[in-house]
């Protein structure tokens, strides 16, 4: 049971360890990438398309597409193109199967035998409402990562994971504790917070400062990105006994 905050409903901690360690006794896991996985999905599924997670971007991933039917995102720097740019996805077309490389969010992602959700700023709200459900939840910042490749802890998904803890009934962790301090910190002004952290400096320097303020957009989606099967869907559509809309749910 050690670093599994047993103990708590409520748990947060970083990265793929984090979350082989705490969804083994959770109910449902919540991956939070913020810049910019997490906030890609639910911008693809609010606009009613699907989303494959897959893990690298190599010479496996046009097979896997075709394999699926799917189209493949392309690298960030593409334009006109979709990609991990939350911004080359606001106008994805409904019905749409797209294959999404991502080192952090995917592996992630495809990583739990529970429940898996995609969370972000956009969404916390509904994510938070739909989780109302289930017992005990772990919610996995995704971070970064250095050169080396061991995990960087990133402000931006400690203010994510924060923002979907933030509304779930509970007792919380310390760690949970901890990542609603960070987002209630910031809350006032998330655009500022994401733009001036690295990641969010590195994006803006390389254009893609579109994103940060998508990213930024608390509470703008009712989106809520579960994995069903091998794919993102939204399942907060289509349920009219269960509808979805965001909304505090401590409230």
């Amino acid at each position: 049971m050690l670093f599994q905050q047993a103990d708590y409903d409520l748990r947060c901690e970083w990265g793929l360890q984090g979350l082989l360690h705490l969804s083994p006794i959770s109910s449902a896991v919540v991956i939070v990438d913020v810049l910019s996985f997490s906030t890609a999905v639910d911008i693809a599924i609010a606009n009613g398309a699907a989303v494959i997670p897959y893990r690298w971007r190599d010479e496996s991933a046009a097979p896997f597409a075709k394999e699926k039917s799917a189209q493949l995102a392309c690298e960030r720097r593409s334009q006109g193109s979709y990609s991990l740019s939350p911004a080359s996805l606001q106008s994805i077309a409904c019905g749409t199967v797209l294959v999404l490389p991502s080192p952090n969010g995917s592996t992630l992602s495809l990583s739990a035998n529970v429940p898996t959700f995609a969370a972000c700023l956009r969404n916390a709200e509904a994510v938070a409402s739909y989780l109302g459900r289930f017992g005990d939840v772990a919610v996995i910042p995704a971070g970064e990562r250095w050169g080396d490749d061991s995990l960087r802890p990133c402000l931006e998904d400690w203010i994510g994971a924060g923002a979907v803890l933030s509304l779930l009934r509970g007792r919380r962790s310390p760690e949970a504790d901890l990542a609603v301090a960070v987002f209630e910190r910031c809350r006032a002004d998330l655009n500022g917070a994401l733009s001036f952290c690295e990641s969010g400096r590195k994006l803006i320097e390389r254009g893609f400062a579109r994103d940060i303020e998508l990213a930024a957009e608390y509470g703008a989606s009712a989106a809520v990105p579960m994995l069903e099967a091998d794919r993102f869907v939204n399942a907060a559509r289509g349920r009219d006994d269960e509808s979805i809309a965001p909304a505090s749910v401590r409230a």
